[in-house]
């Protein structure tokens, strides 16, 4: 059974990717709640944190704003290597990098807890 890994309030979650997704960067704190070592997550697609209970169309809408060159801010339910789970309140920036490749920076942080469980009412009504 999997079990709900909470944030600190003071943990912030940073991954870089391409432009396809693929994981570029994870700080120390991403690589520890996500429980998987740098080296384990460069180069996979961020879809390796992916939980099941997310709906695709919400990941659909973050793929369509972020790749028309604006930010996206949500609430994503993610797992862990272990299969565990934890929220975050996401936001998505779109750059280009030194080479003028499109790039995504995605900042994690701790939601608020009434928000998580109004999100996960939105979540099942979009499956």
């Amino acid at each position: 059974m999997s079990k709900e890994i909470v944030l600190n309030d003071n943990v912030f979650l940073v991954s870089e990717t391409d432009s396809k997704g693929f994981i570029t960067y994870a700080n120390e704190q991403f690589c520890k709640v996500a429980q998987y070592d740098f080296d384990e997550l460069v180069g996979q697609s961020h879809n390796i944190v992916r939980h099941p209970d997310m709906p695709k169309n919400a990941f659909k809408e973050l793929w369509e704003t972020v790749k028309k060159g604006n930010v996206w801010q949500g609430y994503v339910k993610n797992k862990t290597k272990e299969n565990d789970y934890y929220w975050v309140f996401a936001t998505v920036y779109p750059y280009e990098n030194e080479a003028g490749e499109q790039c995504y920076i995605s900042c994690r942080r701790k939601p608020e807890r009434q928000k998580i469980e109004e999100i996960k009412k939105l979540y099942k009504k979009m499956f």
